[in-house]
């Protein structure tokens, strides 16, 4: 029997509650149908991944494709998925709250909102600016009383900014402006991790695994509760099928086709 929609925010928002989990990110149906087999708890989507399938670049994709993508993605399967919900897709306030109400109506159980502005001059939002953004977010999400677990994010590992206390200032305000957990890819000690986890504490904190390279084991330890891996599980897809189709291209051979996943696998996974 189906799990309600109900059923799975109530279950991902009692997974930030204690202990540590891995939440895997698929970029289509497939991929998600194939980790909600493999005894995962949750799942969240990668703005990355996703884009790569229709072709796009990250950062490249509109809400209205990424809405799609959530719906369908949510419909697959039975688990709560959080949404990489990029900037919100939108600079001002209000308008990120129109999309965010929008987004939390594709059946997810969570979504984040990160300060990035998409501007290399200039890639972090105003602290005020980015702050608003985090409370109107909240607003959209508890006035259409959907229960959807909110995300804040800071950027700013990820464009070179790698002041610690500055970064730690903005999550601590995104909690203080309703935000669920707190997010900062990018970092990658124990120092960082152990220092934010701390700050915000008792929220919970999700962790980018692949920069750390830290196990799920030693995230917990730090006191990391969710961890997410990006992009990568659709980087390593697509490193396969460019080695073998670069192979073919560039010397006429198939050799690599010989590493794929078994068709009759893939087929009984599916059935």
């Amino acid at each position: 029997m189906p799990v309600s929609l109900a059923d799975k925010r109530a279950t991902f928002r009692k997974l930030h509650e204690s202990g540590c989990f891995p939440i895997p990110n698929p970029f289509d149906i497939g991929s998600a149908k194939a980790l909600a087999q493999m005894g995962f708890k949750a799942l969240a989507s990668t703005s990355a991944g996703f884009a790569w399938t229709i072709g796009k670049a990250d950062n490249h994709v509109t809400v209205d494709d990424v809405c799609d993508h959530l719906t369908a993605l949510c419909a697959s399967v039975d688990l709560p998925v959080n949404a990489d919900f990029e900037n919100g897709f939108a600079h001002e306030a209000d308008k990120v709250a129109v999309n965010v109400t929008r987004g939390a109506r594709t059946g997810v159980a969570g979504l984040s909102i990160e300060d990035s502005t998409g501007d290399a001059a200039k890639p972090l939002y105003e602290r005020a600016h980015a702050v608003e953004r985090i409370r109107a977010a909240r607003a959209a999400i508890d006035a259409d009383k959907s229960g959807v677990l909110l995300t804040g994010r800071c950027e700013a590992f990820l464009w070179g900014q790698d002041d610690l206390a500055m970064v730690i200032d903005r999550l601590c305000a995104y909690a203080e402006a309703g935000a669920d957990c707190l997010y900062a890819p990018g970092i990658k000690t124990r120092e960082q991790i152990t220092a934010i986890v701390k700050a915000v504490a008792p929220k919970p904190v999700n962790l980018l695994i692949g920069a750390s390279g830290l196990s799920v084991k030693e995230a917990a330890d730090l006191g990391v509760r969710r961890i997410s891996v990006g992009g990568s599980l659709a980087r390593t897809a697509w490193a396969g099928f460019m080695r073998a189709a670069k192979e073919i291209a560039e010397q006429g051979t198939f050799t690599e086709l010989a590493k794929g996943y078994p068709g009759g696998e893939l087929n009984k996974m599916f059935r």
